[in-house]
């Protein structure tokens, strides 16, 4: 299971949802249960396991939807990610920012998108500092137009092939979460989709 720094606040929201239907459950069970206390331990250990079952299948979940697996393709190495269950596909890079650090981004991999867009959040953990973007840009979404700054990451790396001065922008709107578009994508010889799949040939 993730650890919680690296939760989206919607998985924190269900955790503690979780938690508080669990709390809630337990003590309509301890007041229905008065004077049986056997039998009140006997339903505690099975909501307990069931529980403990719930978050080991969600952390399953997690790690099989959001999996890339490096192949050897018929010309070349090449990177298949699996259609995640909420339809797109994700991929995680390991980005230098002003920073210094490598920080790794997850993206959702965006065939339409002409550029590479960071969510405020993703620019911020990179080391670009909110008051110093100059959001000049024009961009249309999905959620109308927004505005946006350009940046330059020092460094990007995928399954070890490094690229240098990216250029890339940052969505001053709300994303549910930063774009790798075809600025970034189109420096490898190929992107395929197949059914559920896509695959990267470096």
């Amino acid at each position: 299971m993730p650890a919680l720094e690296q939760l989206t606040d919607e998985q924190i929201q269900r955790l503690v949802y979780l938690t508080v239907l669990l709390v809630v459950l337990g003590s309509y069970a301890l007041v229905a249960m008065r004077g049986r206390v056997f039998t009140f331990l006997r339903h505690a250990i099975l909501w307990a396991l069931i529980f403990v079952g719930a978050a080991a299948a969600y952390g399953l979940w997690q790690s099989l939807s959001f999996s890339s697996v490096a192949v050897q393709t018929g010309d070349g190495e090449g990177l298949v990610l699996q259609r995640s269950f909420d339809g797109q596909y994700h991929l995680t890079l390991d980005i230098t920012g002003p920073n210094g650090a490598v920080t790794p981004v997850r993206f959702i991999v965006d065939t339409g998108a002409s550029e590479m867009v960071l969510t405020q959040q993703d620019a911020a953990k990179l080391g670009f500092d909110p008051g110093d973007l100059r959001f000049l840009g024009v961009a249309r979404t999905a959620n109308g137009v927004t505005r946006t700054a350009q940046v330059t990451l020092d460094r990007v790396s995928l399954e070890g092939h490094v690229s240098t001065r990216v250029r890339a922008l940052v969505n001053e709107g709300e994303l549910h979460g930063s774009l790798l578009g075809m600025g970034y994508l189109e420096r490898f010889s190929r992107i395929e989709i197949m059914r559920d799949r896509l695959r990267i040939t470096f």
